[in-house]
């Protein structure tokens, strides 16, 4: 199941209305307020990754008062990607 984590920095004192209206999108698991650079970190999960850029690049852009946003997405590896590298210790070292 594709997911995502959302950082998003909201407009200065929206932090509280963004949080509630983001919280109310479908797919969205989670979603907490933030001390820092950004406002707010929103978790994500759908049924592909289609629907999950879907909800990135539309569901959350209608929300408002949204200053900008980092989109981190993490999906299944292809079985290729999941077998076992092993390294040559001398090749490490140079």
């Amino acid at each position: 199941m594709p997911t995502a984590y959302v950082l998003v920095n909201t407009e200065i004192g929206a932090e509280a209305t963004v949080l509630q209206a983001l919280k109310k999108i479908e797919g969205v698991e989670e979603a907490h307020r933030l001390w820092g650079v950004y406002d707010v970190i929103v978790h994500i999960n759908a049924e592909s990754i289609e629907k999950l850029k879907a909800i990135i690049t539309k569901r959350i852009e209608k929300v408002g008062r949204i200053n900008s946003k980092l989109t981190m997405i993490i999906y299944n590896q292809s079985p290729m990607l999941r077998e076992r590298v092993i390294f040559e210790p001398e090749l490490l070292i140079q």
